[in-house]
């Protein structure tokens, strides 16, 4: 008996947040098709001309704005940007640098600080019960 191997597909909307682009932004048979994860390691391998522009110009996904302007995603919909944004329009933001900008920015700051505090923590932990 021989044992097939089934292609893994996955849904459009998924692949493109794998790539991190946004879904509506891709070309039509992108969105109406299945991606295959063969297909999708191409893509991420030697992506085609319109996934190198949507990754440079955008419009960007919430994660990727948020990536590039340095907060959360819950922060961005506090600022109320809740569209996707292009390259240019998150640099605009940056360069005006708004008050609700300015205050997710240090929030994420701190986060990330005590994130770190307590992984330094557990570490220490860790080695003084190895010990």
């Amino acid at each position: 008996m021989t044992s097939h191997k089934t292609t893994q597909t996955m849904k459009p909307a998924t692949a493109a947040k794998k790539l991190g682009v946004y879904l509506q932004a891709t070309p039509a048979e992108f969105q109406e098709g299945v991606v295959t994860r063969d297909e999708l390691t191409a893509l991420q391998a030697d992506p085609p001309q319109w996934l190198v522009d949507l990754r440079r110009d955008g419009p960007h996904p919430r994660p990727v704005v948020a990536a590039k302007l340095g907060v959360s995603n819950a922060g961005l919909a506090r600022g109320g940007a809740t569209e996707p944004l292009t390259t240019e329009q998150i640099e605009a933001l940056k360069a005006e640098n708004p008050e609700w900008l300015q205050k997710e920015r240090a929030t994420q700051a701190e986060v990330r600080k005590e994130t770190a505090r307590l992984k330094e923590k557990r570490k220490a932990e860790a080695e003084a019960k190895g010990s």
